[in-house]
């Protein structure tokens, strides 16, 4: 019989990746699937996958970027499978809608409109800044990612940070920069 209490490397790696993670991946998938039900059924779905890839003796370079990885693959098959359902429906089956506390709703608006800001960037700096600020990868990471340097990524970031200063000081409804 096993003891529980003694730990493989690769369980040790794993329940690392999950302390150092997990809260993160569940944010990212929340964002995206806007269900908090499914964005951490989505997150222990990818640590599942992760964990059976290093079984099979993967070898994963950078943890966090494979995470990211595996996890943007579950939620477009989440997308892909998502059938829509009227609010009269859900009302019928007893759902009822609740406000949320004033703060979430202001943090949630702040984010909406940082993302919007983003979104008017040139397509160059949009990229990479969703990379650095929505999914929280490092430069190091996102050079794995692209292919470019770190300097590269980098520089990208710094530029695409002023052009975010002066969409802001133009307001949210302003006219794209231009790169």
């Amino acid at each position: 019989m096993n003891d529980l209490k003694t730990e493989t490397p690769l369980q040790t790696l794993l329940a690392t990746a999950y302390n150092d993670y997990e809260k993160k991946l569940n944010l990212h998938a929340f964002f995206k699937v806007n269900d908090q039900a499914t964005s951490e059924d989505l997150v222990q779905a990818t640590f599942m996958r992760t964990w059976i890839y290093l079984v099979k003796k993967g070898k994963i370079d950078a943890m966090k970027a494979f995470l990211y990885h595996a996890l943007n693959g579950l939620i477009v098959d989440e997308y892909r499978k998502r059938k829509t359902v009227s609010l009269d429906a859900m009302s019928e089956n007893g759902f009822e809608p609740r406000a949320a506390g004033s703060e979430r709703f202001l943090n949630f608006l702040d984010g909406k409109s940082a993302l919007t800001l983003i979104d008017r960037l040139p397509e160059k700096y949009k990229k990479v800044m969703q990379m650095r600020f929505v999914r929280d990868l490092s430069p190091k990471e996102i050079s794995l990612i692209t292919g470019q340097s770190k300097n590269a990524i980098a520089v990208q970031i710094h530029r695409g940070i002023g052009k975010l200063k002066l969409l802001h000081e133009k307001g949210v409804n302003a006219v794209p920069v231009d790169a």
